[in-house]
């Protein structure tokens, strides 16, 4: 069987997006670095091309997609197959983006391969890749046995470390661009508007959230939550409670019905941890939990736990890590 992996990368604002290192740093885990290709598509993919040097890939290719800034998982999933067919692939990784999911779907068809998203630990066994992801809203997790000659995995972000390693050489070539065929199932992206966010960094993506809860009390507290994420250079997200008040919109919602972050590093200030609010951050890789009720379901996934009252924790925390970090 062919030991090849394929990383597809994902282009934000003209570089190469974290949760694409972090895809490409465990190809890397489960094949021979020399065995592992890159490939980029869209605006600005030649460019963002030579950052896969940074985790050590030095085989990678690009294409422009065919129409500029237009590289929708499904115009560019014929260009991934073939790619993928031309190197003698086994296995295709994605980061766990919308657009990496939809990728896996797109690909796994055109490729006649088995896929599996949301996967927040991978390894081969046995001539076979096994995955693990969390299922039933993260009430669970799965372990699964993708047998098979191919496999498109689209990882869940943050659930990987970028690896640190010294950057190589990389050769980047182009790849000729495969028109998708005609089709009324093809979607066309018309537009992004930005949702509403905090002044850190996007939710989904940042290394670090801090979110709060109803034991902020009201509206005017919550500047409480958001001066501690940025003196931490955190994403800022709310509880349930929070934006059904309209105390922030709903695009801070962290939960089942909101957004699921994987972060190195959540912190849940006033949040008591109903099941709900817990399926969308139990994968974060550290939680700490500051709460006034001992008994609050949130310290029973918390790593750390601090309990107290927050208008007294928040801002001695706050004021620390200012005077660590600097302003």
């Amino acid at each position: 069987m062919s030991r090849r992996t394929l990383v597809v990368g994902e282009v934000r604002q003209g570089h190469l997006a974290d949760v694409s290192l972090e895809a490409a740093g465990r190809a890397i885990e489960l094949t021979e670095p020399t065995a592992v290709v890159g490939f980029v598509a869209g605006s600005g993919a030649e460019a963002a091309a030579g950052e896969f040097a940074r985790v050590g890939i030095a085989d990678v290719r690009w294409t422009d997609a065919g129409s500029g800034s237009d590289a929708s998982a499904g115009r560019i999933a014929p260009t991934v197959a073939a790619l993928a067919r031309e190197i003698e692939a086994d296995l295709v990784i994605v980061g766990g983006t919308t657009f990496g999911r939809d990728l896996a779907g797109a690909l796994a068809i055109r490729w006649d391969a088995v896929s599996a998203t949301g996967v927040t630990d991978v390894r081969r066994e046995a001539g076979a890749i096994h995955v693990r992801r969390p299922v039933f809203g993260g009430r669970a997790t799965e372990t699964r046995r993708l047998a098979g000659p191919r496999v498109v995995l689209a990882l869940r972000p943050h659930a990987f470390a970028v690896p640190s390693v010294t950057p190589t050489t990389v050769r980047t070539s182009g790849f000729a661009f495969v028109e998708p065929a005609p089709s009324w199932r093809e979607a066309k992206l018309l537009a992004l508007e930005p949702a509403a966010a905090g002044g850190g960094p996007a939710l989904a993506d940042a290394s670090i959230v801090v979110s709060g809860g109803r034991g902020v009390r009201a509206p005017e507290n919550f500047r409480l939550v958001e001066e501690l994420a940025a003196s931490l250079g955190a994403a800022v997200g709310a509880s349930r409670a929070v934006t059904d008040a309209g105390w922030r919109p709903g695009t801070f919602q962290v939960g089942q019905t909101g957004k699921a972050v994987s972060p190195q590093l959540y912190i849940a200030v006033g949040i008591s941890g109903a099941i709900q609010h817990l399926v969308g951050m139990v994968s974060s890789r550290v939680i700490v939990a500051i709460n006034s009720d001992p008994s609050a379901p949130i310290f029973r996934v918390a790593d750390y736990g601090i309990v107290g009252d927050l208008f007294q924790i928040v801002p001695a925390l706050t004021a620390e890590i200012r005077r660590v970090r600097g302003p």
